[in-house]
């Protein structure tokens, strides 16, 4: 039998070509439509990761680790126990179970868990503050349904073992209940 010169395999045609499927990166096919959409839009910082600098364009951001940013055009944050935020944040929801120091707008909800701890100059236009989470600084309520209460006078109590601090806004309706 003659030995073969040609050192490539022969080429399968019948076998079709796999495409990568790798979780958090879009299809670059335009006419799929992905899954995977809104979750692409995710960031999370784990644990024993820092990160700074500018976050722009995500719906979510996760923070286990500690970030040193200002956040932009995003819809929500959630500061885990193990995390830290320090910077400047606007969104829609803030869920806060860790620390955050800084300048922070919630455009609708923002809620302290008993771990939470915030501080620096907050915007809110509703809050929830569970049993030992921590609010403090500069706290105001932006227009809307909160709108129309004056703030509580330093030292007041808010319920709950909260304490009113200079220019802090009373609490909720649903938490005085």
């Amino acid at each position: 039998m003659p030995e073969s010169t040609n050192p490539d395999p022969p080429v399968r045609p019948e076998i079709p070509r796999r495409r990568l499927d790798i979780p958090g990166i879009a299809s670059r096919q335009p006419d799929r439509p992905s899954a995977q959409t809104t979750e692409s839009k995710r960031l999370i910082v784990g644990r024993d990761i820092t990160l700074s600098g500018e976050i722009t364009a995500c719906d979510r951001l996760i923070v286990e680790g500690r970030v040193e940013a200002k956040l932009a055009d995003c819809q929500s944050i959630e500061i885990s126990s193990t995390g830290l935020f320090k910077g400047s944040v606007e969104v829609d929801n803030a869920v806060i179970s860790g620390q955050f120091e800084g300048k922070l707008t919630v455009r609708k909800r923002l809620v302290i868990h008993a771990t939470g701890r915030v501080t620096g100059e907050i915007r809110y236009a509703e809050i929830e503050i569970q049993a030992g989470g921590v609010i403090s600084g500069d706290v105001h309520g932006l227009a809307g349904p909160a709108a129309g209460r004056a703030p509580a006078e330093p030292g007041r109590d808010l319920g709950k073992g909260q304490k009113a601090g200079a220019g802090e806004a009373p609490p909720l309706a649903a938490e005085q209940a």
